[in-house]
């Protein structure tokens, strides 16, 4: 069922439009299940998850024993143009929350957005990455909240889950306001900006599905899961340039790299010469991979999740 969870004029003719899914199980319960995605414009990981749940869902009502609230699009004029903050207010919706009745447009656009969530049983908030680095399927938890969604977490069916993602899980996140109101929030993120892995993606359907039957909200049937490996900050390694110039990874994604291992080079098509070499200076699994080939001094070229022994 179709409902509109926050309409509004804007000044150029247009309306902007949030809308969400509700589908209702066959089964006798209130929990109610809640999955956003589309917070930001170039994210469009969460655009496959929504489609193949509510695909899953309505042919299997049968199995499903409460309320499933899907929300694909919560930045729908940043989709529109592949734009990562609302387009012309150049703002991160995620950064607005939790919003003001009384406040902009987008502010009140949030405000109508945790109002809806609210009272959820659980909520999750699926990612992507940006368009410059690739990563692996992971669940991301503040410290504040861990104890509470770290055993969620680890149904999700992704690679890792990392403690402490201070970006992803900030006090003005979707996330967090969840978290402060008592609907245990986690954020999924997988894959770069932009792109849709169906690999990816079906890795971690499974997950929700088998955290649904956890919650006892789902009654079906869930394929093969596995368990993550569990990081904080202090066990990542971030490498970042030290050169102007075109990134050549030699390494793949997902792959255990030891220290002093090379990782790419850093070139100048100008001069034809090598600029700099990257290696490891940690052993561990590489579960971010730079994707967009041109780096500046500091650009994020990987993330190695390290005290991890090779597979």
């Amino acid at each position: 069922m179709m409902e509109e969870v926050f309409s509004i004029e804007l000044p150029v003719g247009e309306r902007l439009t949030i809308r969400k899914n509700r589908i209702v199980g066959k089964w006798p319960s209130q929990k109610r299940f809640v999955i956003v995605t589309g917070v930001h414009g170039d994210e469009f990981e969460g655009q496959y998850i929504c489609y193949e749940i509510a695909r899953r869902l309505m042919e299997h009502l049968d199995s499903l024993a409460g309320i499933v609230d899907i929300y694909p699009a919560l930045n729908p004029l940043g989709l529109d143009i592949a734009e990562r903050n609302i387009p012309r207010l150049d703002m991160d919706l995620n950064r607005m929350f939790p919003g003001r009745e009384d406040g902009t447009t987008m502010e009140r656009a949030a405000a109508a957005i945790i109002k809806d969530i609210a009272g959820a049983d659980m909520c999750l908030d699926v990612h992507a990455s940006d368009i410059f680095v690739k990563e692996l399927p992971q669940v991301r938890v503040s410290e504040e909240f861990a104890d509470q969604l770290l055993p969620y977490a680890k149904l999700l069916n992704t690679d890792m889950v990392w403690m402490n993602a201070s970006a992803t899980v900030h006090e003005s996140t979707l996330a967090h306001s969840m978290n402060m109101l008592g609907v245990p929030t986690l954020v999924v993120e997988m894959g770069v900006g932009t792109r849709i892995d169906i690999g990816y993606g079906n890795q971690v359907i499974e997950g929700i599905f088998n955290l649904m039957k956890e919650l006892g909200i789902w009654q079906g049937e869930v394929g093969r899961i596995q368990y993550p490996v569990i990081s904080t900050d202090g066990e990542v390694e971030f490498i970042r340039s030290e050169a102007v110039g075109v990134f050549l990874p030699s390494i793949a994604h997902n792959h255990y790299v030891k220290k002093g291992d090379k990782l790419g080079e850093i070139v100048s098509p100008l001069e034809g010469k090598i600029l700099d070499e990257i290696t490891a200076g940690k052993s561990g699994l590489v579960f971010t991979l730079r994707e967009y080939p041109f780096v500046r001094k500091g650009s994020l070229l990987a993330r190695i999740l390290t005290g991890i022994d090779e597979k």
